[in-house]
């Protein structure tokens, strides 16, 4: 049996700090897939095909930004209206057409996600025309619909479209409450500004308002982290997301490093350090569980019931996603998908096809000229990992006992090293199981590949 400290940590006096070196990834996974060519055919013979999935959700792209953030890698379009404006016309026609297929209508979608990008730079009028197109498509009793952006430029009559057009969830990147901090990543607005919109929000009666946290900014001390948790807690939000900041290849900040400076503000070049980010993540769960915030998973927290976090959950579970918009990513028919991210070349890969009864030319949505990939294996099997060490207690329930026993080795090297603790019907991950669940997810998937076990035993799971 193969064990490696990339697999089970190592042993230390502070796990949370010390069993791995650094989080190196924001996701882990493994693909059993390999690229396939989508051609027209088999698109139009994708979309015509009933669906067997259980759970679905659509993802929607919105691949603009008014302003670079010094965090971020994925900055793609400047927001010019006229771009936008075009590409949201031709966004809602493929998701009108696109909603009449037999894939789309055999079975409700049980959460929809509009991301970006900042899809909140959209007019409030393009907002309403994109909450209509969704509403097309057979949606699931009480679907989550959320609308991702940030708090600059979301007016009442942008909130207002939205709700009125079927969302019913908002979530706003504010990264960091301290003026400083924000003016040093790019962020508009200063404290009292996003304290004062979010309060107002907030008060709707049925809407929930998500708020996204990054510990470890440049400038932004353990101090600075503690009151960001606290104006979490102050400003009224249903849920906060607290993300650790991961050094992404081409930001701003990376750069930086690159030339040995640092990012910081105008009177503080501190980073944290790894060891610092654990301990943040720590205050912050612990401030947050202390005030009776549920954890949802082990970044996601809500104040009561409303926030549900739908979406986030089931994405981890290998659903059915179908993607839009130019970079969007899913899957189709257990295919894994990523749609071109260039504007032109996403424009340009729209399929045109002969409507037989009225000749007449109509457009499916875009073929998928950027990914497409075959069905793993072994998905069903990896997103039962994936989602019980996500949220901190993977159930042995549903997984075959040779399968448990195949991992015992690795589930006793993590309890020993503070990261875990087992019983008969579960593993349950430590506060510091939880600061490095992506490692373990990452871990767990290295062991399997070194170690393989039966595959008729991992998909019978």
């Amino acid at each position: 049996m193969i064990l490696t400290s990339s697999m089970t940590g190592i042993a230390s006096p502070d796990p949370l700090q010390h069993a791995f070196k650094v989080k190196s990834a924001p996701h882990a996974g493994r693909s059993g897939s390999r690229p396939i060519k989508v051609d027209e055919q088999l698109w139009q013979q994708w979309w015509q095909t009933e669906t067997t999935a259980d759970k679905r959700a659509l993802y929607i792209h919105i691949p603009f930004c008014r302003k670079r953030c010094s965090f971020c890698n994925f900055f793609e379009n400047g927001a010019k209206p006229e771009r936008i404006s075009h590409y949201m016309e031709v966004l809602c026609q493929q998701l009108t057409l696109a909603s009449q297929t037999k894939l789309a209508q055999s079975q409700p979608f049980d959460t929809v996600y509009v991301g970006g990008g900042t899809p909140t730079d959209i007019t409030a009028e393009e907002i309403a025309k994109l909450g209509q197109a969704i509403q097309r498509f057979p949606l699931a009793d009480n679907a989550e619909v959320t609308l991702e952006g940030r708090l600059n430029g979301f007016d009442d009559a942008k909130f207002n479209n939205a709700l009125d057009n079927g969302f019913n969830r908002f979530s706003f990147g504010v990264q960091s409450f301290d003026t400083a901090v924000r003016k040093a990543a790019g962020r508009f607005d200063d404290k009292e500004t996003l304290l004062k919109r979010l309060q107002q929000l907030s008060q709707h009666p049925s809407a929930s308002i998500v708020i996204d946290l990054i510990f470890g900014l440049p400038g932004q001390t353990m101090d600075i982290w503690q009151q960001d948790i606290q104006a979490a807690i102050d400003c009224g939000a249903h849920g906060v997301d607290l993300y650790q900041l991961i050094g992404l290849a081409g930001n701003r900040i990376d750069k930086a490093s690159e030339k040995g400076k640092v990012l910081g503000t105008e009177t503080s070049e501190f980073q944290a350090d790894s060891q610092t980010r654990a301990s943040m993540y720590a205050y912050g769960a612990n401030a947050l569980e202390s005030q009776q915030w549920q954890r949802l998973s082990s970044c996601h927290w809500r104040r009561d019931d409303r926030e549900r976090s739908v979406y986030n959950s089931l994405a981890k579970s290998g659903i059915e996603i179908l993607p839009f918009g130019a970079g969007g990513g899913g899957s189709i028919h257990g295919h894994g998908m990523m749609n071109a991210r260039g504007l032109s070349e996403w424009h340009q890969a729209q399929v045109v096809t002969e409507d037989a009864e009225s000749s007449s030319q109509t457009r499916l949505p875009a073929q998928v000229p950027g990914m497409a990939l075959s069905p793993n294996p072994s998905a069903a099997f990896d997103a039962i990992f994936k989602r019980g060490l996500d949220s901190g207690t993977l159930s042995f329930n549903g997984i075959e006992t040779d399968v448990v026993i195949h991992l015992q080795p690795l589930f006793e090297a993590w309890q020993q090293n503070g990261l875990a603790t087992i019983n008969d019907s579960c593993l349950k991950l430590t506060l510091a199981g939880r600061f490095w669940n992506v490692n373990m997810q990452t871990g767990l998937f290295e062991y399997l590949a070194k170690n393989p076990m039966n595959a008729e035993a991992q998909l019978a799971s």
